[in-house]
């Protein structure tokens, strides 16, 4: 069931996706060689909570039921979502790592995504990220009242598919508002003009998962991870969005992040 929100819940949600907002900032203070996903995922809690909300990622069961032991998913070069934080795995000079992080707040939760470089990537890699970010901008603005949910799949899936970028099926976008995931699922390929109608009021989180190569990923055996089969790098950008006639209001941001990262930002 599709749940449209008041502009009173739009508030409370983006206080809970700007909180998202601010976290990853606090993230992009930290992502250098050198580093673990552990330290990140640490720093990340601890902001989370000394604001008054909770991780939402922490916890939350898998399809057999199993709970995500971390509130960030950290997923490095080739993993594309659901990277589980560890201080085993250390941050190195070429790596990128998707950051995705939830919160809830105010009975609302929020949820964002940003992929890091860490120190100088090739300009290959580069390309892959500016491409996956575009797309992700370019499916928020079919996010309006009047269209439908196929516009925003089609136009992120054209413009990574014309720059030879693989488009992961099997996760999607979705719904968001009380719960994490709501429907209606939001896919990052399909055709115009077909799917949902958009109306005032819905609330999407809209993520591009975009591969270097083919589109093909498996799962690790901590039936969390997502990696591309042929281990070439994805790229994961993530927004949560309220629909609006003319214009989609983007409830979190990525303004905090670049604000710290400056001219290294995608």
């Amino acid at each position: 069931m599709i749940f449209l929100k008041t502009e009173d819940e739009i508030e409370l949600l983006r206080q809970s996706n700007l909180l998202v907002a601010k976290t990853l900032a606090e993230v992009a203070k930290l992502v250098k060689p050198g580093v673990t996903t552990g330290e990140l995922d640490r720093v990340a809690e601890e902001f989370i909570r000394d604001h008054g909300a909770i991780p939402t990622f922490k916890g939350f069961p898998n399809q057999f039921g199993d709970p995500f032991p971390a509130s960030l998913c950290t997923s490095v070069n080739d993993q594309v979502v659901h990277g589980i934080p560890s201080d085993k795995i250390v941050l190195k000079e070429g790596d990128i790592v998707s950051v995705d992080c939830g919160t809830y707040m105010n009975g609302f939760c929020g949820d964002s995504a940003y992929t890091f470089c860490i120190g100088e990537v090739s300009e290959e890699v580069r390309r892959l990220l500016k491409t996956t970010k575009e797309s992700l901008y370019l499916g928020i603005e079919n996010a309006i009242q009047g269209k439908r949910l196929g516009d925003i799949s089609h136009a992120i899936q054209q413009h990574c598919e014309s720059n030879g970028y693989g488009v992961v099926r099997e996760f999607v976008g979705h719904g968001i508002g009380k719960e994490m995931h709501e429907d209606p699922q939001v896919p990052n390929y399909g055709r115009r003009g077909y799917g949902t109608l958009l109306k005032k009021g819905l609330c999407i989180a809209i993520e591009p998962m975009i591969t270097m190569g083919t589109r093909q990923i498996s799962m690790e055996n901590d039936d969390w991870t997502v990696r591309t089969r042929d281990r070439k790098y994805a790229a994961h950008f993530e927004h949560t969005v309220a629909v609006q006639p003319g214009k989609a209001d983007i409830l979190s941001s990525f303004k905090f992040i670049e604000e710290v990262l400056g001219d290294k930002a995608i």
